[in-house]
């Protein structure tokens, strides 16, 4: 293209003469030059933008933790965290672990995103005397690797109080520990039973996916047992028993791990680590989560409802009843809930209104407080540590809430029936005093004010008069004797 272009040029250029030919020759392979140079400067521009391109990120590890009760909080931080690591092509993703359990369907959600993950999770039970207990046995076993800092545990892992969510924690009822008790008495009911075979089924396939002690997972569901990092490390049930992180990566130098099939080969050598603590939608599904917090939400939007609904017009107590209402109920559909419970917390509250529309000398009142403390301690269906309602918290609700009701809503709607005391209407019908004699227009004096009065009959001074009619400024009276004789 450009050889063509170059004789055309040179065809052109022979046809003129003189210098004008010449400049017209070295200007046009000026042009060819600059066109030359650009094109190759363009190649090598390219070449240096893929030059450019983000170094690959195999060398950086994402750092999570897990500190406190596992909840629904805590599955959106490690499901989106682990999102991000794979994204950003990160090595692997460290999480620290210390916490005493939480509910089955949270610790189902991490563990189903561990198992898919395309990149190592190494779990890490940190600082000493932490712990894995419950749910966190089975986030460990999940784990392509476990490791345990020294003088830290994990076991205890019996499921509890199983409600339609369910949890991991100490049960009362978990079946004995000792071997005798246990032949004697191997279950405590049928529900128990489907229960823990169905947990220690689930613990016996993550334990198996990682070659780990698949016995002692099943006992730390059947028998509630529990390991040092120490044991667990000689009975096969973690990795590593590592003194902090950097001894930990020092250990894994070379490891070979089996990650979604394939076979992969830690290298440690240089890695940076990067902490991602959890942000603002993780910190306030965590606040609104809290049992006792969407318990607050929720009968702080029945309160603001119930007032706008006795004074409409407020705006303010509805617009803030509604907004608690509907986060107290996005964080009651997380947690697990007894429905009775709910059922009883609106029927305690609908008695107690009753109570003020209809005095029955406190029986619906009392009825209606017994029903909502019962509903609210029933409320939250489960008794994994850090999911349950403060009594303390209950009665003071209960207390306050019997007070609004009855007390409350009960002067509201008395002073409805109340005699009006200013304004247009409260006029009509008053009694007023003639100031001088008059027929047709005059003076009256109504609570010491004097007003224009209109009457068709002749009127005497200091007779007393009635209030028929308002126009305007002008009152139509009549004689009160006439008045009361019709």
């Amino acid at each position: 293209m450009l050889q063509a272009v170059f004789r055309s040029t040179l065809k052109k250029s022979s046809l003129t003469s003189g210098k004008n030919d010449m400049l017209t020759v070295l200007s046009f392979r000026f042009v060819l030059l600059l066109l030359l140079l650009t094109g190759v400067t363009t190649v090598y521009s390219g070449e240096g933008e893929k030059n450019s391109q983000p170094l690959n990120q195999s060398s950086v590890i994402i750092q999570l933790e897990i500190n406190g009760v596992i909840g629904p909080a805590t599955a959106d931080y490690i499901e989106r965290n682990l999102q991000k690591a794979f994204v950003s092509q990160a090595k692997a993703v460290l999480i620290n672990m210390d916490t005493p359990g939480g509910l089955d369907v949270s610790m189902r959600r991490i563990i189903k995103k561990i198992i898919a993950s395309p990149i190592p999770v190494i779990t890490y039970v940190t600082p000493g005397g932490a712990r894995a207990a419950s749910a966190g046995t089975y986030i460990l076993y999940a784990s392509h690797i476990a490791a345990m800092a020294p003088a830290t545990n994990l076991g205890a892992a019996t499921p509890v109080q199983i409600g339609g969510f369910g949890g991991f924690g100490n049960d009362k009822d978990s079946p004995a520990k000792d071997e005798d008790e246990k032949k004697a008495k191997p279950l405590a009911d049928p529900m128990t039973h489907k229960v823990v075979n169905d947990a220690s089924a689930y613990i016996r396939g993550l334990a198996k996916m990682h070659g780990r002690n698949e016995q002692w997972a099943e006992q730390a569901v059947r028998e509630a047992a529990s390991l040092s990092s120490e044991e667990a490390l000689k009975l096969n049930v973690i990795d590593i028993v590592a003194i902090d992180v950097s001894d930990l990566f020092k250990q894994l130098q070379g490891r070979k791990i089996n990650v979604a099939g394939k076979e992969l080969i830690f290298n440690t050598g240089q890695i940076e680590i990067q902490n991602m603590k959890p942000d603002w939608r993780s910190q306030f599904l965590a606040v609104i989560t809290n049992p006792s917090i969407a318990y607050i939400l929720l009968l702080i939007g029945i309160y603001g409802l119930a007032f706008e609904f006795s004074n409409p017009g407020s705006i303010v107590p509805g617009t803030i009843g509604g907004i608690c209402l509907l986060l107290a109920l996005y964080a009651l559909q997380l947690l697990p809930v007894n429905y009775a419970g709910v059922g009883l917390i609106l029927l305690g509250i609908a008695l107690m209104t009753a109570e003020a529309f209809a005095p029955s000398f406190g029986i619906l009142g009392l009825g209606g407080v017994v029903a909502f403390v019962i509903g609210s301690v029933i409320l939250i269906d489960t008794d994994v540590p850090g999911f349950g309602i403060d009594l303390g918290l209950v009665a003071g609700f209960a207390l306050s809430s019997a007070a609004f009701f009855i007390i409350a809503i009960g002067l509201l709607l008395k002073s409805r029936y109340r005699p009006i005391v200013s304004g247009k209407e409260e006029m009509l019908g008053c009694v007023g005093v003639v100031l001088d004699d008059f027929s047709g227009t005059g003076m009256i004096r109504i609570h010491s004010e004097s007003w224009r009065a209109s009457c068709a009959q002749q009127l005497h001074k200091n007779e007393k008069v009635k209030v028929t009619a308002i126009d305007g400024l002008l009152l139509h009276v009549l004689p009160l004797k006439k008045q009361e004789g019709e």
